[in-house]
């Protein structure tokens, strides 16, 4: 058990909306450096799990709001991440724990955020903080803690923030390089890969992937080469004639989805050929985007987005109800999907909302919702199981045979 700073120890930091709010409240994490980061205000409603939320390659060019009033009392440490660095670019709480306690625990929240170079602020009323946001929508703020700028002067370069529609960020969090990706689950397995059982390979475009996808698909006895999203339909289409893969699978990620051209027509190369050729393709949250704008369909912003891990989705085929794990300011018009020959499979029961869909004629699904949770809960794992089967019953000595 270790202590952190005391409050008395920390400057005064300021979040200031595009509507004119101003917060005032305690800075934390990289204090003393000047910021003043300008970025879409956006809230989780998650209890825990905020590590793996501050590394989510999704957050990217948002200020994170907290809604649990208590963050911090567990610490971080070097396993609980889901990129390589912080994605988020500031952190709001209400209460900043000072104290944690964790076996796993390597240094406390503010500690880690002042390595990360990310600035933090607590003592705020999220309460009222994300009771705006429902209200009035997400909406750009500059987080700060430098005392010269005046409230009516943040609220001016709030206001003159670029907005999250039409802003493609793929490229800030996406890899450019390919990697052969070996690390699974580990101790949080839900089982061990059948032993000699046929490996499936997939190629997966990196559009700010969540390492926990990766490991599930590791876990479920697949070899994974990740690329960039920048691979053409030409070497994906070369690739899996060559039989060098079996299925293709498009990771989540940041920003306006339908901003993200070169990939949408790198997909719509994929899934709209001949149905004989099509390849076994999976897609999580922007992933689902894209698919459905590849496809013909539509996107459109939320005005608050689902970001939590509490997020009631009805598998329609099921007539089951999953608790999932959600992290989208975007969603998919589910009437566009249907003109374009696509089928809804999932719907968020909070409001009605697209969560999933396939193509009838095709191997081609994708969810709006996070399957490998992290954090959250597993409901919707079964998910990585359907992806396995649709690349087996793919194979050419499987066409026209039960999935094994």
């Amino acid at each position: 058990m270790l202590e952190q700073p005391t409050a008395t120890n920390e400057p005064m930091g300021r979040l200031a909306l595009a509507d004119g709010t101003v917060y005032h409240g305690r800075a934390f994490g990289a204090t003393g450096r000047g910021l003043a980061v300008a970025a879409e205000v956006v809230f989780n409603t998650a209890m825990c799990g905020y590590q793996e939320s501050l590394t989510d390659p999704s957050y990217a060019g948002q200020v994170l709001v907290a809604t649990f009033p208590l963050i911090g009392n567990y610490g971080t440490n070097a396993e609980d991440v889901e990129s390589q660095k912080v994605q988020v670019s500031g952190f709001v709480v209400r209460e900043l724990a000072r104290v944690y306690s964790n076996f796993r625990a390597t240094s406390g929240l503010s500690a880690y955020l002042a390595r990360e170079g990310v600035l933090g602020l607590e003592g705020v009323d999220t309460r009222a903080l994300t009771r705006r946001l429902r209200s009035a929508g997400v909406m750009p703020g500059v987080l700060t803690d430098r005392a010269d700028p005046g409230d009516k002067d943040l609220v001016r370069m709030a206001r003159g923030a670029p907005s999250m529609t039409g802003l493609n960020l793929v490229p800030r969090v996406g890899r450019t390089t390919s990697q052969a990706w070996i690390e699974s689950l580990g101790e949080w397995s839900t089982g061990p890969a059948t032993p000699g059982r046929w490996r499936p390979r997939v190629l997966a475009l990196d559009c700010g992937a969540k390492r926990n996808i990766l490991r599930n698909l590791t876990d479920r006895g697949c070899d994974v080469t990740v690329v960039p999203h920048t691979v053409t339909a030409e070497e994906i289409r070369r690739r899996h004639e060559a039989g060098e893969i079996d299925g293709l699978f498009i990771s989540n990620g940041p920003g306006d989805p339908a901003a993200v051209n070169a990939t949408i027509d790198t997909l719509r190369g994929l899934v709209t050929g001949p149905a004989e050729r099509a390849i076994p393709t999976f897609g999580i949250c922007l992933g689902h985007q894209l698919l459905s704008l590849a496809i013909g369909g539509q996107t459109f912003k939320l005005k608050f987005g689902h970001r939590g891990v509490n997020q009631p989705v009805l598998n329609r085929h099921t007539g089951r109800v999953e608790i999932t794990s959600q992290n989208h300011g975007f969603a998919v018009d589910p009437d566009s999907i249907l003109a374009a020959g696509g089928e809804a499979t999932h719907f968020n029961l909070n409001d009605g909302t697209l969560a999933g869909f396939r193509l009838r004629d095709r191997p081609v699904f994708a969810v709006q919702h996070h399957p490998e949770a992290s954090p959250g809960p597993h409901d919707a794992g079964y998910l990585f199981d359907v992806f396995v089967e649709s690349m087996a019953g793919a194979r050419p000595e499987a066409r026209g045979q039960p999935v094994p």
